[in-house]
């Protein structure tokens, strides 16, 4: 499962997100955002290259608990996680290339 182009009825668990071994990049943001649509074309091409790393969308907003739980403030913002540590993280990437280097650092390749 690599790009994720829709946002989920469900928000995760954060004990769901913790489960996960290996690479995972989480999208926190909405589907009306204006940067968050800026964001899906680079992004897609980026995961293109990741196919085998998880992509998964959690939509974001006021009392929604696993955003707090990564101390969300703009949208969108990419967390980058390994067997459920985060790694690092992107707020507004406007291109590709840094998407790819954090996939690099998770050590997707």
């Amino acid at each position: 499962m690599a790009y994720t182009s829709d946002f989920p009825a469900v928000e995760p668990a954060a004990v769901d997100v913790a489960a996960v071994r290996g690479p995972l990049v989480l999208e926190f943001g909405v589907d009306w955002c204006p940067h968050c649509k800026a964001t899906q074309p680079p992004l897609a091409e980026a995961l293109g290259d990741f196919a085998h790393v998880p992509h998964w969308k959690v939509e974001d907003g006021k009392g929604r608990p696993l955003g707090r739980a990564y101390r969300v403030r703009l949208w969108p913002t990419l967390v980058f996680l390994r067997d459920g540590q985060e790694v690092s993280r992107l707020v507004r990437p406007t291109s590709a290339a840094p998407i790819r280097d954090a996939l690099v650092g998770l050590g997707a390749t």
